[in-house]
């Protein structure tokens, strides 16, 4: 085996680990029986370094470990985990791949909101009965005073943390030599981009409240 391959199985272990204590720890109730986890945060940033196969590859991990360990929503709950995490990352690390260029992982970060927000609503129509026990037309009533903005704020948090923690997390991998060193990018185009990322996470944190019932 190659001294690449063998960094890269080390950065997808260090990453699935730190992914499956994230999603583990930190769980914040939005609406509904539906919290937002930031382990997508680092699938994305898995799959903006190795790859959409990284990022699939990352989520199969920890929606398996995550139903044999803590989960009470079992295959279906992994099988969501599942959809919910590649949509978002696997689409955003697609697009990165193409477009490896600052505003490129915008882009790629509001794609993969636009598909994880779309797939998710059809998977929760179709799925939702069978674990909530509820009838179809029932969730039908939910999916846009509920799915839809937990989804869209979802995406929103995901977009925001990423721009956020991509750039320090790289630092510290490239300082590993687990990945090589590339060219600086302009500082006045990474204070355009944490601009970005702080307005929208503000925006974010304010739906939250909204949903929660506390504005």
């Amino acid at each position: 085996m190659s001294d690449k391959k063998v960094k890269n199985l080390v950065i997808l272990a260090m990453l699935s680990s730190i992914a499956y204590v994230m999603v583990s720890l930190i769980r914040v109730p939005v609406v509904l029986f539906l919290s937002y986890e930031p382990k997508d945060v680092i699938i994305t940033i898995g799959g903006f370094l190795l790859g959409p196969l990284a990022s699939f590859g990352i989520s199969l991990i920890v929606s398996l470990l995550e139903m044999v360990t803590f989960s009470q929503t079992g295959p279906i709950g992994a099988l969501m985990n599942l959809l919910s995490s590649c949509s978002f990352a696997c689409t955003a690390a697609l697009i990165y791949k193409k477009r490896h260029t600052l505003w490129g992982a915008v882009l790629s970060l509001l794609c993969g909101s636009v598909v994880m927000i779309c797939v998710m609503l059809l998977w929760n129509y179709l799925i939702t009965p069978l674990y909530m026990g509820v009838t179809r037309e029932q969730v039908v009533g939910l999916l846009l005073p509920a799915f839809l903005p937990f989804n869209a704020l979802k995406a929103g948090l995901n977009t925001a943390f990423t721009l956020c923690l991509y750039k320090p997390l790289v630092t510290a991998l490239r300082k590993t030599g687990l990945i090589a060193s590339q060219p600086q990018t302009k500082r006045t185009s990474r204070l355009g981009l944490y601009l970005f990322a702080a307005a929208l996470l503000a925006a974010c944190i304010l739906c939250l409240l909204v949903l929660q019932g506390k504005l």
